[in-house]
């Protein structure tokens, strides 16, 4: 990023402005949205502290992937529970965000 920089006097610089860097020896990183994952795989990680505030710089592979709000488990069991069929069950369970007790109780 700064070839032709010398290492050192970059480091100064920054110390100078109040900015320090720590690296962070991390296997994985994991962000968590409401309805997905990402996935940082072979992560560098640095903590970067600038002007009373912390964050975080972070570079890798990314990897995403989508949450389930419930499993094929709770499927069975709200069909078992209620002698609906699966489609009926997934829709109750997609309604109710994967709650076992709601969605057995909207569908009795």
């Amino acid at each position: 990023m700064f070839s032709g920089i010398n290492q050192k006097q970059l480091k100064m610089a920054m110390k100078k402005m109040g900015v320090s860097q720590q690296e962070i020896n991390a296997t994985e990183v994991i962000i968590k949205t409401a309805n997905k994952e990402i996935i940082v795989r072979n992560p560098q990680v640095m903590k970067v502290k600038m002007g009373g505030e912390e964050s975080l710089q972070i570079t890798g592979q990314l990897e995403e992937r989508t949450l389930e709000k419930f499993t094929e488990e709770d499927v069975k069991t709200v069909m078992e529970q209620t002698n609906k069929g699966e489609d009926e069950a997934k829709e109750a369970l997609e309604n109710h965000d994967g709650n076992l007790a709601e969605a057995i109780l909207s569908l009795q």
